[in-house]
């Protein structure tokens, strides 16, 4: 028999906890399934140094606020693994961990959610599991061809893995700009990037970056075009290790190569730098395999959304994904109030609220 429940939501990161908070708050029954055994959603597959692009109380979901981190002025993923941890503990939110979802499927007035553990009818769905468990990698030709270690940022942990090695950085965000600088001390360091890398005014951080993508969100919302602001200024957030190795010229960009070879890279122009490892710092897509029985994607793949609601499934919510879920809606700081906004859908939907 499968169990039930008012909700189900799908992951137990800062997007699945944000919507349990609010869920929680308006009376609404849920429970958050979650496919990992320990707190932290992405956070606990970051690197040993990375860190958060604004400072601890800039970076809190909603109802608590992240205490800082001692001698840090932008806490670390440990602190934010902590963090989440305690969040869960203080709302008391059920989360079930262990949990793989396999897959969704309509079943009448439910939601029915499958998993290696039983099955879960619900009258609503929010799902909440983010994109780490999606690295991308372009199909970049002579990749099988590459003898050296490739692997993909969520894999990457320290530099001293790679001390004294011939190491090629492919990414020109802030994952790249990060993983570089790591590694631009104790290893031979290449960093290839699709264009000049565009580094953001030393000043600025994660809370001028939400707010512009709120003011670009409401723009858009509003039929302007002036959606630019800070972030058109540049794409990497100037933490203080990107900026130690960009001061010290440690962090000079190549363009990006056109093809592997067996024993490193080459160019067109007939340049070419060989390599021991390769780190794909080239993003990730969205873990929405568990939604295909519904139907929802269109002809990109695209799942169509009106906030965090899926247009031809109502009783569905997308939360955490990016901007197409709510502005910055991946960030800490700005993933409350789309979280706010889809409980308060789904309590209205249920009637839970009067």
């Amino acid at each position: 028999m499968a169990r039930r429940t008012d909700v189900v939501v799908i992951g137990g990161g800062q997007s699945g906890l944000a919507a349990g908070y609010h869920l929680r708050r308006l009376g609404v029954g849920f429970v958050v399934l979650d496919a990992q055994a320990m707190p932290g959603g992405a956070w606990r597959h970051g690197w040993d140094s990375l860190r958060l692009f604004s400072p601890a109380a800039y970076s809190s979901l909603p109802g608590r606020l992240m205490p800082p981190q001692e001698g840090r002025a932008c806490p670390g993923a440990r602190h934010v693994v902590d963090y989440l941890a305690d969040y869960e503990k203080r709302y008391d939110l059920p989360v079930r961990r262990g949990v793989r979802v396999r897959e969704v499927h309509r079943d009448g007035p439910f939601l029915r959610v499958r998993t290696d553990s039983g099955d879960w009818c619900a009258r609503a769905v929010v799902s909440a599991t983010g994109t780490w468990s999606r690295p991308f990698v372009p199909a970049v030709p002579g990749r099988t061809a590459f003898r050296g270690v490739q692997l993909h940022s969520v894999e990457y942990r320290r530099p001293q893995e790679f001390a004294g090695r011939r190491v090629i950085v492919v990414g020109g965000g802030n994952s790249g700009a990060q993983i570089a600088a790591d590694l631009a001390y104790d290893t031979h360091l290449t960093w290839v990037t699709l264009r000049e890398p565009r580094f953001l005014p030393d000043e600025i951080d994660g809370r001028a970056l939400f707010d512009a993508a709120t003011a670009r969100r409401r723009a858009l919302e509003q039929g302007r075009t002036d959606t630019g602001g800070v972030a058109s200024l540049g794409d990497i957030v100037a933490v203080p290790p990107v900026r130690a190795a960009r001061d010290a010229g440690r962090l000079k960009a190549s363009p990006m190569f056109d093809r592997l070879t067996p024993t490193g890279v080459a160019w067109a122009d007939g340049m070419a730098a060989e390599a021991d490892a390769l780190v794909w710092c080239t993003g990730f897509r969205p873990a929405l395999s568990h939604l295909a029985p519904l139907g929802l994607r269109g002809p990109r793949g695209h799942i169509s959304t009106a906030g965090t609601r899926a247009l031809a499934e109502p009783r569905l919510h997308l939360l955490g994904y990016g901007d197409w879920t709510g502005p910055a809606s991946a960030t800490l700081i700005g993933v409350g109030r789309p979280a706010r906004e889809a409980a308060r859908e789904i309590a209205d939907l249920l009637g839970a609220r009067g």
